[in-house]
């Protein structure tokens, strides 16, 4: 990632009321979708700044570096919004292969079945109990 020398970019993005903007994460080597999360103006200049994932938090109320806990950072390769400026995506790098709290690979690892449930069809690569000490 280039370090910008402006920030005027940022007010091409189309916050939402609440200054937020949706981001995907999208392995770049697999175009797996690993995961889902928002980000604010500072979270998405810090990232495009550092080149490392960072989103808002909006249980914790507060910027949430990725892998700031786990280790499992996510090295932004490059940054791009959809056609109407809304959501942002994330081509990425996850370091360690684990993007979810649950040990996975992907966040979206629950298949939907046609009786109504949900099953989980990707395994967990490791114990969130040998993650989060």
């Amino acid at each position: 990632m280039s370090r910008p020398n402006s920030v005027r970019w940022l007010n091409d993005v189309q916050w939402d009321d609440q200054g937020l903007v949706p981001v995907i994460a999208q392995e770049a080597a697999t175009g797996d979708v690993l995961m889902f999360a928002w980000m604010n103006r500072e979270a998405l200049q810090r990232t495009a700044e550092t080149g490392e994932a960072i989103y808002w938090s909006r249980s914790r109320r507060r910027l949430w570096h990725k892998g700031e806990e786990s280790g499992h950072v996510q090295k932004v390769l490059e940054i791009r919004v959809d056609c109407d400026s809304d959501v942002v995506l994330l081509k990425i790098e996850q370091v360690g292969g684990i993007a979810c709290h649950t040990g996975r690979h992907s966040c979206f690892f629950q298949r939907y079945l046609a009786d109504g449930s949900w099953e989980a069809v990707d395994p967990v690569v490791k114990d969130p109990k040998d993650i989060y000490k």
